[in-house]
């Protein structure tokens, strides 16, 4: 599976609760309760990437890697870009993303993560 790949990117992120996706900023974005928590920049090129929030610890260690950069344009040292010729393996990129996921609904009222069934371990 390659979420690198629009369809495959919507299948994915689209498995949590209250994940709505908009296409904004050249960009497939998926948010949950109309916060981001990942999008897909430039769908189906050779040059796509990934963007996700991240802890600092995370940040750290992702952006030593090839291929991973600060997000451009997002908060400083919470977001990373990842490309699609990165030195990711694909399992951890989708670890990643849904503890992006989790990170963002997390900070939603106790109301609105109950109307759009999100349980928060």
């Amino acid at each position: 599976m390659s979420l690198f790949n629009q369809a495959q990117f919507d299948a994915f992120a689209g498995k949590q609760p209250g994940v709505a996706f908009v296409d904004q900023w050249g960009s497939r974005v998926a948010k949950v309760g109309g916060k981001v928590f990942t999008l897909l920049h430039s769908p189906g090129n050779d040059d796509a990437n990934i963007v996700f929030k991240v802890p600092e610890e995370s940040f750290e260690i992702l952006t030593a890697m090839d291929g991973i950069i600060q997000a451009p344009y997002f908060a400083k040292r919470q977001w990373v870009s990842v490309s699609s010729e990165a030195d990711l393996p694909a399992k951890d990129l989708q670890i990643y993303i849904l503890r992006s996921y989790k990170t963002v609904a997390k900070s939603l009222t106790k109301k609105l993560r109950t109307e759009l069934g999100i349980e928060i371990d």
